[in-house]
């Protein structure tokens, strides 16, 4: 089959890899229908050295299942199914609290002779704790936003979950990727009054408008600190979603939250300290977040897609085929795009 590879940064490449198979009897083979890029895609596109044996690349798709082995019961062939960016057991100690990324049984895609997402097909461990089935055609017009739910969506309502959102409260949300747009249905689907959309792009934006965010703030810096202290008579916002991943938005972060509020991180982290000191302590802040355990809030959220109450599929702006993935990676990380489709 083909998939994506990537040898170095910058060096995307589709080729000839070998095909999928049954390994273990709780495995399934899934034809993938759609995958994407992620922005997390971008970080060892910018920085990878060269690796002799390339890993596959992708970690968010939709499929339809071809084979699953004796023990899989969840799951037939034939059935329509979304992935989250990580697979899992569903039945783990860490699976049952809902943290299915700590799954002792789980693992990423593309790496431990795993395939990737942005392939044609793919061989999916524990296939019954990982797939969840879709009540839709693979000619759905509805695929681009419940594939949001691999990641971007639920990481989204991740933020919005662990920070505490409530009814009546004032959110900022730093960051107009797909994953902070996202935040933004989050935060509006949880009852937030005010929410404060921080970003410079104004086609994102434009659209986080439409997403629920009732400001925006272009501003860096202590100009868009002083921009939200403005908005909200001073004080800054009751929660904070750090949406990015750079140390320079996490200090943003503690700069609009209000005393007593809460921080909640789900931007990959690229920096090793977290500038959290004793001026921080003294203002009673709360600093949570972390990878979001996707499958755990698939079902939860696949409910408001369905009814068409949240459309987060509108983050993504491109289409390519397989053949053009190198290019999808060129146009997001160039910013030309903000979230890329990769079609088979």
């Amino acid at each position: 089959m083909r998939a994506t590879l990537l040898y170095q940064a910058g060096d995307v490449r589709v080729e000839d890899v070998a095909d999928p198979k049954i390994q273990q009897p709780t495995d399934a083979l899934v034809r993938i229908v759609v995958g994407c890029v992620c922005g997390s895609d971008l970080w060892p596109y910018k920085s990878a050295p060269y690796a002799e044996h390339p890993r596959q690349m992708g970690h968010e798709f939709i499929g339809v299942v071809e084979e699953t082995g004796p023990e899989v019961r969840n799951v037939k062939p034939g059935d329509l199914v979304v992935a989250p960016f990580t697979y899992a057991d569903n039945t783990c100690e860490y699976c049952r609290r809902g943290l299915h990324t700590s799954c002792v049984h789980g693992g990423q895609w593309g790496v431990n002779g795993v395939d990737g997402g942005q392939g044609e097909a793919t061989r999916v461990p524990y296939a019954d704790g990982t797939l969840v089935k879709l009540p839709v055609a693979e000619d759905s017009d509805l695929l681009p936003d419940l594939l949001t739910l691999s990641d971007v969506m639920c990481t989204g309502y991740h933020a919005a979950l662990t920070a505490g959102v409530k009814p009546a409260e004032s959110v900022t949300v730093i960051g107009d990727g797909a994953v902070g747009l996202c935040a933004v249905i989050a935060s509006k689907l949880l009852g937030a009054e005010r929410i404060v959309l921080m970003g410079r792009h104004t086609a994102r934006t434009d659209l986080g408008r439409e997403f629920g965010a009732t400001d925006v703030v272009a501003g860096r810096g202590q100009d868009g600190v002083e921009a939200v202290k403005e908005l909200t008579g001073g004080f800054g916002t009751d929660r904070v979603l750090e949406c990015v991943g750079l140390k320079d938005a996490l200090v943003q972060s503690i700069a609009v939250v209000t005393h007593g509020g809460t921080i909640s991180r789900v931007g990959a982290p690229q920096y090793p300290e977290v500038p959290f000191g004793f001026m921080e302590f003294l203002r009673n802040l709360t600093l949570t977040g972390g990878v979001a355990p996707a499958r755990a809030y698939i079902e939860k959220l696949m409910p408001y897609i369905l009814t068409g109450e949240i459309h987060p599929g509108r983050v993504f702006d491109r289409t390519v085929p397989l053949a053009e993935v190198a290019e999808a990676y060129r146009l997001m990380n160039d910013r030309e795009a903000l979230k890329v489709i990769v079609r088979p």
